[in-house]
């Protein structure tokens, strides 16, 4: 099979601007990159099928990652005193599959996350399911697989 480099490359670019508009705390932004149907998942276990029925760390339909990024905007958010400070890498990007309208994306990514004299590292994979739209990609879900998921964790404010 022939790689298509422009669906690569769009989809690269997609995804860079995604972490970036995250890292520069453009959540709003951000946001407008999910369709109306959109969903951001965070399994709590390696593997883990079913969002509904089994825990997860964080499932969220659009509704819900409009109040998260209301909260991240909140003067009174405490979580998020001071500011933390993100920053990305996403490497490793492959076209899982591609129909009509859709593309499933899987990606590694690195985020350090800096708050209050304290550095965290957070590794994983991300599973991007793609929808063409009329002018531009949209994100249909958001798989964040964490490499810890199954470890105790403190509260996660800023979205993966």
């Amino acid at each position: 099979m022939v790689p298509d480099l422009l669906l690569i490359s769009r989809v690269e670019q997609f995804l860079f601007q995604e972490a970036r508009l995250l890292d520069e705390r453009r959540f709003e932004e951000w946001l407008s990159l999910f369709s109306d149907d959109g969903v951001y998942w965070i399994p709590a276990r390696i593997k883990q099928e079913d969002p509904i029925e089994e825990v997860s760390i964080a499932y969220e339909d659009r509704q819900l990652l409009e109040v998260r990024v209301r909260r991240l905007r909140h003067p009174h958010n405490y979580s998020d005193q001071p500011a933390a400070r993100t920053q990305r890498i996403i490497g490793n990007v492959t076209i899982v599959s591609k129909t009509d309208d859709i593309t499933l994306v899987r990606s590694n990514f690195t985020l350090v996350e800096f708050q209050n004299d304290e550095q965290q590292v957070f590794a994983g994979e991300y599973l991007h399911t793609l929808r063409e739209g009329s002018q531009d990609l949209k994100i249909v879900q958001k798989r964040v697989n964490l490499l810890n998921c199954d470890a105790p964790m403190g509260a996660i404010v800023i979205p993966f």
